[in-house]
């Protein structure tokens, strides 16, 4: 179920976890990214183990993939006013996951209350 959450919390969270949290973050932006689009290849799981497994390499893709996916279904539902923020997405993924995460949730937040 994709679920509304505070961005501002999710960082506080992760910063007193020592990126704990940030970790499940990840994994429930990119679960929920698969939601939205109804995409029912691969899974957050293996996408956060092979992050993980390739020090941060793998997960360029994964939230290149998550990006798409908010914003291909942003504009199956109709909204001309869409905006595809994927390579601003992976660009910031260099200077830190979490900023990712908190764009990704931004999105879904949304798109949640579009």
């Amino acid at each position: 179920m994709v679920q509304q959450r505070s961005i501002g919390l999710g960082i506080l969270f992760s910063i007193i976890t020592c990126g704990i949290y940030g970790i499940y973050w990840m994994y429930k932006v990119l679960d929920e990214s698969r939601e939205i689009s109804r995409d029912n290849e691969g899974s957050a799981g293996l996408d956060l183990i092979l992050t993980i497994i390739t020090c941060g390499i793998y997960g360029f893709f994964a939230f290149y993939k998550a990006g798409s996916r908010i914003y291909e279904a942003d504009v199956a539902r109709g909204n001309r006013y869409a905006t595809n923020d994927t390579a601003l997405i992976v660009i910031l993924y260099l200077f830190g996951s979490i900023v990712s995460v908190a764009i990704l949730q931004h999105k879904i937040n949304k798109f949640i209350t579009a």
